[in-house]
């Protein structure tokens, strides 16, 4: 079977492409600096011969014995929290992790698949956005550590598609939720989920009318895996076109989760928040034969339930 090489493994995304890899017969290589990755993403694994796990920087040198088929680079932080707390990893990470993962893609003759994201849109005057569209990007913005890591991975990804003829795929993820997502991540899915359950009041920055699409993860991966195997080298959205307002989805949330929560409103953060996310998957329908099929109440449903294994309540 295939040999698979998943950076940022221990991750939300990362550590559900390891287990529809492994369902799949593949041997799977994980590769995580744990930085936001956890250990509990991947405990079920361990003990799978057809897994091994490396703790290791991508920014680094990598290196791991054998053949390797696929290299799929999902290193990064990847929620605002995340990355505005740790602007120049989440640069490396895009820039130096993006060309080492490159560089050993063509030493082993894997095909190459780059986690790319939404956020190369910015804050989009165009909506919904396709992958036509430039982007509306702050360079100098808070947000930009992440922004620009990804365009610059992108651009790098596609010089050595061009250069040295690497076999390579690029997947533009948008608002992504389901179980692993972790607490304190700072993304509004398991901010309301996580406040609703703790009684806490469910905070709404500005007036709530920005607009997100929430696509669920187990949509996501079906896309990207359907991505790896197609013939597109150019960038695809994978995401839910099902637009709605962040004000609408604490509703949502706080009526399934029920408890004595109460929807506050507060300053929207200077952070350039986009105020509008909503993907144009004409693309991926046309090409890969995919659109998401689990409903948000579904996917929320499940999300809920993994919160509540973990959060005090």
């Amino acid at each position: 079977m295939p040999r698979v090489l998943i950076t940022g493994g221990a991750g939300f995304l990362g550590s559900h492409l390891c287990d529809a890899f492994l369902a799949e017969g593949y041997d799977v290589v994980a590769l995580d600096n744990l930085s936001t990755g956890i250990m509990d993403n991947i405990a079920h694994l361990l003990g799978n011969e057809k897994f091994l796990f490396l703790k290791h920087d991508v920014t680094n040198y990598i290196y791991v014995g054998g053949e390797i088929d696929y290299v799929l680079h999902f290193a990064s932080p990847a929620s605002p929290v995340d990355f505005i707390e740790k602007p120049i990893q989440t640069l490396k990470v895009g820039a130096l992790g993006t060309h080492k993962t490159l560089g050993f893609a063509k030493e082993k003759g894997a095909r190459f698949l780059l986690a790319s994201t939404s956020e190369v849109y910015g804050d989009p005057k165009v909506n919904p956005q396709d992958e036509e569209y430039w982007g509306n990007v702050n360079p100098t913005g808070q947000r930009s550590c992440y922004d620009e890591a990804k365009r610059f991975a992108e651009a790098i990804t596609v010089a050595y598609h061009r250069v040295h003829k690497l076999d390579t795929r690029i997947v533009r993820i948008f608002n992504t939720y389901g179980p692993r997502m972790r607490p304190a991540d700072g993304r509004v899915v398991s901010n309301f989920i996580v406040q609703a359950l703790t009684g806490e009041p469910i905070t709404v920055y500005g007036d709530g009318t920005q607009t997100r699409s929430f696509c669920y993860v187990s949509d996501l991966i079906d896309g990207i895996l359907r991505l790896l195997r197609s013939e597109e080298t150019g960038p695809v959205n994978i995401g839910n076109p099902n637009e709605m307002s962040v004000g609408e989805l604490a509703v949502l949330v706080k009526e399934m989760v029920g408890g004595t929560s109460s929807i506050e409103h507060r300053p929207l953060p200077t952070v350039d928040d986009p105020k509008v996310r909503c993907p144009d998957i004409s693309k991926a329908k046309r090409i890969l034969q995919w659109e998401p099929k689990v409903s948000l109440r579904e996917g929320l449903a499940a999300t809920i339930e993994h919160f509540k294994k973990i959060v005090r309540h």
